[in-house]
Order: structure tokens, then C-alpha cells, then sequence
């Protein structure tokens, strides 16, 4: 059987013809199938909707998160419930479209335990596009492990891919397609055209976006612990030799810009970069409490989502 699971938020506008065209597609995939659809806290009139769904039709199950606790937990919270040999994950805005799915099966048919999809196009702002390609292209290069571009949560994966990602990866801060390239398995990409949102209003923020990098940046490379010492290294080393030349500069009394030794007292001091080498603390001291807060939320253990009612057809 497959799963093919789906986090919701306020999408109203979208759920009838994102059910609709599930529906329609499912006989190219060639199985068995049910929708897990999880809502995360909508505040519109998406559950009721999908009450409706699961009371007409079996194979909708609705989960029921007891608040929104966002889009990476609410997928975490799918793939946990779901009951499937394959487990597609794909967003409710129909920017991943079902008719491409069974492009999809037939790779994980063909014996690929993990097939994500690689955009080819978006239907989105200039700036959008380049903020996007230029963030995947950062996570590629400082990432310790080998994260495919252009790949965001669609994708399909074998039931042993999803068993390690629930039961073997309990991080409280999920970063999905992260997770699934460190798990492993044999994987392969899909080349699709993504499209621009069905209707209705983009759920992701730049907030919410620039949370989404930051996970991805701070919970697979030590890259910026790192960074931290390269910087030493940048502003220790021409200093130094700013140093020696203004203790030179004092003891020989050679004139800089025109001025003597005795007419710019705290020269030498300031010329180190006092000022400069304090924002550059800031910022360390901001990267190692970035990594410090995330290993407090780790510690706690709290679950990152929390099920309130699933949703079925008796």
C-alpha cells in the first residue's frame, strides 16, 4: 500500500481539488493507497473539510495535531502513523503535483529506496528563486553530509527509510530532506516542474523560511563553529602586523596621514580594531548560542508534535 502524506495549514481553498486530483491520478500508481492528511492547528475551515473526506471516504485518515507546531513536525507526524510500503510526502498547495506520482513509484518499483523530486523550474518571485537556489547551494557546500540540490520534501520513500527516520532519528528539530540524505539507502532524484500555488496565500513566511535554512544549516554542518576560527585566523593575522607597524610608527616617530606619534595618542590601540574584533565576538558568541539552544531543546525531549485525534472511516 502507499501513503501518501500531506500537512495541512489553512488550506481551504485547496483541499477539494487536491482530494480531487489525488483521486483522479491514483490509478496510474498501480497500488493500493490511503491519504493521511495532518492538520497543524488550521484556524480556517480545512478540518471541518476533511472531517467530511474521512467520513465518505476509507482511505482518508485526518490527524489531528493539537495546535500548529509547523510544517517539518507535521510531516514527522504523518510518516509516523502512516500505514504504507511507500510513504510519499507532498505539500497541500498542489505545488507538487499527483499526476506526477507515479513517475515517482515506478523509480521505488524499479528498487530506489528513496526518490526525491528536483525542481526544475518555480513559479515564484525573481528574488524568491535566488534566494532559494542560492540557500541550497550554501547547505550543499558546508554540509557534512551530501544533500542533493533543488530538493525539498516531495519525494517517496521505502518503508525502511521511514522506520529509521521515526524510530532511529528522535531530533526535536526536523529538517526532513536533510534526515532522509543522512539515513542513507539508495537514492535517486526526479526531475519535475514545479508549479505556482493552486490558491490561496503562502503559508511559508520569510520567517518561517529563514527558521527552515537555519535548521538546516545549524543541524548538518559544523561549518559555522568552524567559521569561528577562520575568522580568528582572518583578523589575528593582519593585525598583528597593524600592530607592528604602529609600534614602529611610535617608536621611530615617521609621520601616518601626516601626523606624528605625539599628535594621535591611542593610535596603535584603536588601530587594532578594537571595535571590530568586538562585533566579531558578537557574532561567535551568536553562532555558539545558536548550537547551545538547540542542544537545550534537544535535552528536554519534548515531543515536537502531539496528536490530538485521528480522524477515520469506522
Amino acid at each position: 500500500m502507499i501513503s501518501i502524506v500531506i500537512p495541512i495549514f489553512n488550506e481551504e481553498e485547496n483541499l477539494q481539488n487536491l482530494y480531487n486530483r489525488l483521486t483522479t491520478a491514483a490509478p496510474s500508481w498501480g497500488e493500493d493507497y490511503e491519504i493521511v492528511l495532518v492538520d497543524d492547528g488550521s484556524r480556517d475551515s480545512s478540518l471541518t473539510m476533511m472531517r467530511v473526506m474521512a467520513a465518505k471516504d476509507a482511505r482518508v485518515r485526518v490527524v489531528k495535531l493539537s495546535r500548529n507546531f509547523g510544517h517539518q513536525p507535521a510531516i514527522s507526524a504523518g510518516i509516523q502513523t502512516a500505514k504504507g510500503d511507500a510513504i510519499v510526502i507532498m505539500d497541500g498547495d498542489l505545488q507538487d503535483p499527483p499526476e506526477e506520482l507515479h513517475r515517482f513509484l515506478a523509480k521505488w518499483r524499479e528498487g530506489y529506496e528513496v526518490v526525491y523530486a528536483v525542481r526544475t523550474k518555480r513559479k515564484e518571485g525573481f528574488f524568491k528563486k535566488i534566494a532559494y537556489a542560492t540557500f541550497y547551494r550554501i547547505l550543499a557546500w558546508i554540509s557534512d553530509i551530501e544533500i542533493p540540490l533543488d530538493s525539498g520534501d516531495f519525494c517517496v520513500m521505502d518503508r525502511k527509510v521511514v522506520n529509521v527516520l521515526v524510530h532511529e532519528m528522535p531530533e526535536q528539530i526536523r529538517f526532513v530532506r536533510g534526515m532522509r540524505a543522512f539515513a542513507g539507502f539508495k537514492q535517486i532524484g526526479v526531475t519535475y516542474e514545479r508549479a505556482e500555488r493552486a490558491a490561496g496565500e503562502v503559508k511559508y513566511t520569510f520567517k518561517k523560511l529563514v527558521q527552515l535554512a537555519l535548521d538546516g544549516l545549524f543541524g548538518f554542518s559544523n561549518f559555522p563553529l568552524r567559521l569561528a576560527t577562520y575568522m580568528g585566523f582572518f583578523i589575528a593575522i593582519p593585525s598583528f602586523f597593524i600592530g607592528i607597524f604602529f609600534v614602529l610608527h611610535r617608536l621611530i616617530g615617521f609621520k601616518v596621514f601626516g601626523h606624528a606619534p605625539e599628535e594621535t595618542p591611542g593610535t596603535a590601540s584603536l588601530a587594532v580594531g578594537m571595535y571590530f574584533l568586538g562585533g566579531v565576538t558578537l557574532i561567535i558568541l551568536g553562532i555558539l548560542g545558536e548550537y547551545i539552544g538547540r542542544i537545550y531543546i534537544e535535552v528536554k525531549k519534548r515531543p515536537f508534535f502531539v496528536i490530538d485525534e485521528v480522524i477515520e472511516k469506522k
